[in-house]
């Protein structure tokens, strides 16, 4: 028996052994408390990185294993978690019980499905994935003592084994003819030989050794620094190495051709199955295409406007272009678009009371995007707090390309990433107290994107937008996430090119060329995902109306917003049902 499959065993014993021992005479209520906790020790011991980043810092100098065994004991072990639930008499459950029963319900279903679909054989996208976040472990997990820095030369010292697990499933995909596209991933040998280095002192894994705590002595300053310098040397170097090697050798002459999810085996089923996993709504993927057109031809008709109400001499391509190339809407440096953004988010910062009856205490910060990704990936994007509240939440800048990160974006952009938007709901979150802790951590990304892009609009509220060219940048935003419900089904569904959509999103919105191609090859490698953003938002949008027509006076936008972001991120079924208990109880009348 192999390490990895005594560990598997091992792992499937104790959850087995687990629920054994709660009593058969236990209530419901007791029961699923047990699953879920024992579920969630599960989960802890099979992913020590997310371990680490929920707050539990048991398995910190471990990394999760990814080979073929692994992942079929992961999925008998969530197929064996989902027939306990389904033991479990849900009549029986109290409402907020019968809501952390479907959601866990939800999740061990579509983790099944998406293994019977092999989704796990690509387990990398062109902007993620273990080879992209590994280089930032030194700003993810707690480096303060002695043993916190000898737990991460410990997970340096693993990654050629991580890297070995990984082309494991990468070679299996290419059996199975389930790879990425091959023109996403054109310049992954640039990402991957940014961290093969000659001096272990130049990778980016070794700067937490450069400035140690000042408590540490002198002979353990040297014992680290040379144990790190070793690891990087003799594991994370030739990690990366033995990854390029088989990417150029073996993987990219394999990888298909075909941009769209349909392509793949089982393919169309797939994408259906994508687009409600992402929306958690039952819905056709030509009902999403369908939706998308609609919202950009409403979103066009409110640029126009925009433009008449600048004085602009030419039609919406004229001006788009005017947009993308006067000098006026781009920062000269990166140090002046991290200061725009800043002093947004400081403004950003003094509305929020207006809008919420309560804040998250975990701050956040802003930071730059790594160079070495940041020629491939989206404009910005942001990073949870630590589950613990020993990290704060971070918005990520991509100062890369300056040409292409325009001024009139930053408004949109950041309220969506960090305040009232992703920080303000995520934090929120995971400060939940009172829940089953899976909950604290649970991602419907309808939800989350959807309050993200509904997070934009808020903006008009907050004073902001008060000039008609970030006004148009926040349309132009909005656009873009209608695009993408356009481009997204087109491409895996509905047979589009790649040139199509990137020529459809050209047309429609003012994103530059470099952002629209980086977009639509993000598409192309996560299919589904897109569809998630403009869905939620209409879903949120919509339930605020119902709420405002209802209540009337009555409505608070407080209270609102307080009820939306209260439970977690929540499938949106369940968000309708807890809106609707809010206007039940504000109106003084009984749920049916």
């Amino acid at each position: 028996m192999t390490a990895s499959s005594l560990r598997a065993t091992l792992a499937a014993l104790v959850v087995l052994f687990a629920a054994a021992a709660v009593a058969e005479d236990a209530s419901p209520a007791k029961q699923l408390a047990e699953l879920f906790q024992q579920s969630w020790e599960y989960s802890m011991a099979e992913d020590p990185l997310f371990a680490t980043h929920a707050g539990d810092h048991r398995f910190n100098d471990k990394l999760p294993r990814e080979t073929l065994a692994d992942a079929k004991q992961r999925i008998e072990q969530q197929r064996a978690f989902l027939e306990r639930l389904e033991a479990i008499p849900r009549e029986e459950l109290s409402r907020e019980d019968q809501i952390n029963y479907d959601i866990f319900r939800r999740q061990k279903q579509d983790a099944i499905a998406e293994h019977e679909f092999l989704s796990h054989l690509t387990p990398i996208t062109n902007r993620s994935g273990f080879h992209v976040s590994f280089p930032e472990l030194g700003v993810d997990v707690p480096l303060n003592s002695v043993e916190d820095y000898d737990n991460y030369i410990a997970r340096l010292a693993a990654f050629d084994q991580y890297v070995d697990d990984h082309i494991e499933l990468m070679r299996e995909g290419i059996k199975q003819q389930v790879t990425l596209p091959s023109v996403v991933l054109d310049d992954i040998d640039q990402v991957l030989e940014a961290q093969i280095v000659d001096d272990p002192t130049q990778s980016a894994l070794f700067d937490p050794l450069e400035e140690l705590p000042e408590d540490f002595d002198g002979a353990t300053h040297e014992r680290l620094a040379k144990e790190a310098k070793a690891a990087i040397a003799e594991h994370v170097v030739p990690g990366y190495q033995k990854l390029l090697e088989f990417m150029t050798d073996e993987y990219l002459p394999n990888c298909r051709e075909q941009i769209g999810a349909s392509a793949l085996p089982q393919g169309r089923a797939f994408y259906r199955h994508r687009v409600r996993h992402h929306t958690t709504l039952d819905v056709d993927p030509q009902v999403v295409h369908d939706t998308g057109l609609a919202e950009v031809r409403r979103i066009k008709g409110e640029m126009r406007e925009v433009i008449r109400s600048t004085g602009f001499e030419g039609d919406f391509a004229a001006f788009v272009e005017f947009l993308r190339t006067d000098p006026q809407f781009y920062a000269d440096s990166p140090e002046e678009l991290l200061e725009k953004t800043s002093f947004v988010l400081k403004e950003a910062d003094g509305g929020l009371p207006a809008l919420f009856g309560k804040l998250p205490r975990t701050p956040y910060g802003v930071r730059e995007i790594p160079a070495f990704i940041a020629p491939r990936t989206t404009t910005a994007y942001y990073q949870p707090p630590a589950g613990d509240g020993t990290r704060a939440g971070f918005y990520y800048v991509n100062t890369y390309n300056l040409k292409s990160r325009p001024l009139y974006e930053i408004e949109a952009l950041s309220l969506h990433e960090a305040v009232p938007g992703h920080h303000i709901q995520i934090a929120l979150q995971q400060e939940l107290e009172g829940q089953p802790t899976f909950r604290r951590f649970a991602h419907a990304t309808a939800f989350v994107e959807g309050w993200g892009l509904y997070a934009e609009r808020l903006g008009l509220e907050m004073g902001f937008y008060d000039d008609p060219y970030s006004n148009f940048g926040r349309l132009s935003y909005e656009m873009w996430r209608a695009c993408r419900l356009v481009v997204d089904t087109g491409m895996h569904y509905l047979g589009w090119t790649r040139r199509q959509a990137i020529e459809f999103m050209a047309e429609n919105t003012a994103l530059t060329l470099h952002n629209i191609t980086a977009e639509v090859d993000r598409y192309i490698s996560w299919p589904g995902q897109a569809t998630a953003y403009k869905m939620g938002e209409l879903k949120i949008r919509a339930l605020r109306a119902e709420a405002e027509e209802k209540l009337g006076d009555r409505f608070d936008v407080r209270q609102f917003h307080d009820v939306v972001l209260g439970s977690g991120a929540v499938p949106l079924d369940v968000l309708s049902e807890n809106v609707q208990a809010y206007i039940a109880e504000t109106s003084g009348e009984q749920q049916p």
